[in-house]
C-alpha cells in the first residue's frame, strides 16, 4: 500500500486536491476531521482538554467551545504547545487505525491530508509527500475574498506557518495552483495517475455505448459481451440498449463494479439520447428535453450520442440545442460512416464545454473494442464517472460498414420464435 501525505499552506488549495482525489475513489483521511473527532463529547480528548484549560472551553451542551479555546491559545505559545501535546497523539492514533483498516481492505493507494505534515514530522510516516503550492499574494487574496478575513489577520495566520517555499522544497511532488481551477484540477489528476501507476493501479478503460440482446436490433449475449471486453482490457462498460434497461440492470446486479446501467432513448423527435447510471426506464417517444430532465431527476448522466448522424442524430439539426442541456457529448462513435462525421461532434463538445465520451455502439461481438475512453479509475457512480470524464481520453477506430447488415439480420431474427433474449 502506497501511503501519500498531502499538505500545503493555508489557502493553497490542498482541500480541493483532496476532494478531487476522493471523488476519483482514493481513500483520503483528513487530520482536521480527526482533530474534531477526538474532542467529541465523551472522548478522552475532550476530558484532557477540559482538565488542561478549564470548564470555560466547554459549552453548556458539553461540547468543545472552539472559539473560547482559540482565544486561550491565540498568542500563547505555551498554551498552544500544551494543546498540541494532547491532540496530536490522539489524532495520530486515529489515523493509524484508519490506515490499518485500509490496508486490511487491500487499498493500493491512500492519502493523509495533514496541514502540519512537515512541522510535526509526519512526513517520515508516509511513502510520498505532496505539497499544493500557490504564490503568497494569491493565497492572501483567497483568504480575504473567500474567508472574510481582514488582511492583517490573514497575514498573521500565514506568517505563523512554515515557509511555503521551504515546504515546497521538501516535497516529493508539487501541485502548482497559480492559475485556474481547471488547471489545478488537471495537474492534480495527472499526479494522481503517476501515483496510481507507482501503486500498481492502472487507468480504467470504458465503452460508454453498446448493445446486447436487450435491444430489438441486437443478438449479443450480455455475458459474452462482458467476457470479450475483459479480454480486451476494459474494466467497465455501459449497456445502453434501445429503450430498455432490464438487461443492463440484471448485469449490474451480478457485476456491480463493471456495468453501468444505461438506456438509449428514441425521443419523440426521432433522435437518440443516452442516460447513464439510470434507475428507471424512460419510455420511447419521450420528448428530447423531457428525456434529459428525466435522466437528471434520477441523478444520471445525460449523454448525446452520434449528434451528426443522419436520422438517429438528426443530422446535427438538434446538436447545439441538446449540447446546451446534456452533460456529455459522444465525440467518437465507431459506427459513424464516414468516420469524419465524428469531427463536428468533437467541435460541438469544445464549443459547449461538454464532457467527452466514446462508444463502439456495438450491435455485434466483433465490434467490441472499436472505441474506448481511458480515464482515471473511479467508483462506479454517476458522480465518479462525471468527475473522471473531465480527464478522459476518447479514441477509437471505424467499424466496417457490414456491421449494419448484422443489425438488419438481428431485427429479422428477433421476429422469429426462440430469438436470443426474447
Amino acid at each position: 500500500m502506497l501511503s501519500v501525505g498531502l499538505t500545503g499552506n493555508v489557502a493553497a488549495g490542498k482541500s480541493r486536491v483532496a476532494e478531487l482525489w476522493a471523488r476519483l475513489g482514493v481513500p483520503v483521511v483528513s487530520a482536521d476531521a480527526l482533530a474534531r473527532d477526538v474532542v467529541e463529547p465523551g472522548t478522552v480528548g475532550l476530558e484532557r482538554v477540559r482538565a488542561a484549560f478549564g470548564e470555560g472551553v466547554v459549552d453548556d451542551d458539553g461540547r468543545l467551545d472552539r472559539a473560547a479555546l482559540r482565544a486561550r491559545v491565540f498568542e500563547d505559545d505555551e498554551a498552544r504547545e500544551r494543546l498540541e501535546s494532547i491532540l496530536h497523539p490522539l489524532i495520530q492514533e486515529r489515523r493509524q487505525e484508519w490506515l490499518d483498516a485500509r490496508r486490511a481492505e487491500g487499498s493500493a493507494l491512500v492519502v493523509s491530508e495533514v496541514p502540519l505534515l512537515f512541522e510535526v514530522g509526519l512526513d517520515a510516516t508516509v511513502d510520498r509527500t505532496v505539497v499544493v503550492h500557490a504564490p503568497e499574494e494569491a493565497r492572501l487574496d483567497r483568504m480575504v475574498r473567500h474567508r472574510d478575513l481582514e488582511e492583517r489577520e490573514a497575514r498573521r495566520i500565514m506568517a505563523s506557518q512554515m515557509d511555503a517555499e521551504a515546504k515546497r522544497g521538501r516535497a516529493d511532488h508539487v501541485v502548482e495552483n497559480a492559475g485556474t481551477l481547471d488547471e489545478v484540477d488537471r495537474a492534480a489528476a495527472d499526479l494522481l495517475a503517476r501515483l496510481r501507476e507507482e501503486a500498481g493501479v492502472p487507468p480504467l478503460i470504458m465503452d460508454l455505448h453498446l448493445h446486447t440482446w436487450g435491444s430489438w436490433d441486437c443478438l449479443s449475449d450480455p455475458g459474452e459481451v462482458r467476457r470479450r471486453l475483459r479480454g480486451l482490457g476494459y474494466g467497465r462498460f455501459a449497456i445502453t440498449d434501445h429503450d430498455r434497461i432490464h438487461v443492463a440492470r440484471a448485469m449490474a446486479e451480478r457485476h456491480p463494479d463493471e456495468v453501468v446501467v444505461g438506456e438509449e432513448v428514441k425521443t419523440g423527435e426521432g433522435i437518440d439520447v443516452i442516460g447513464l447510471h439510470l434507475t428507471e426506464e424512460i419510455p420511447r417517444g419521450t420528448p428530447m428535453h423531457e428525456t434529459v430532465d428525466r435522466i437528471h431527476e434520477q441523478g444520471g448522466i445525460s449523454y448525446l450520442p452520434h449528434p451528426y448522424a443522419g436520422g438517429k442524430g438528426g443530422g446535427g439539426r438538434w446538436a447545439d440545442d441538446m449540447a446546451e442541456r446534456v452533460e456529455a457529448v459522444e465525440v467518437f462513435n465507431a459506427r459513424m460512416h464516414p468516420e469524419s462525421l465524428n469531427d463536428p461532434a468533437e467541435e460541438l463538445a469544445e464549443r459547449h464545454g461538454s464532457l467527452r465520451g466514446a462508444g463502439s455502439d456495438a450491435h455485434t461481438l466483433g465490434e467490441l473494442g472499436a472505441a474506448r475512453v481511458t480515464l482515471p479509475a473511479h467508483p462506479n457512480t454517476a458522480e465518479g464517472l462525471r468527475t473522471a470524464l473531465r480527464f478522459g481520453r476518447p479514441e477509437g477506430s471505424e467499424s466496417p460498414r457490414w456491421v449494419h447488415l448484422a443489425s438488419t439480420w438481428a431485427k429479422l431474427r428477433k421476429k422469429l420464435p426462440g430469438a436470443p433474449g426474447s
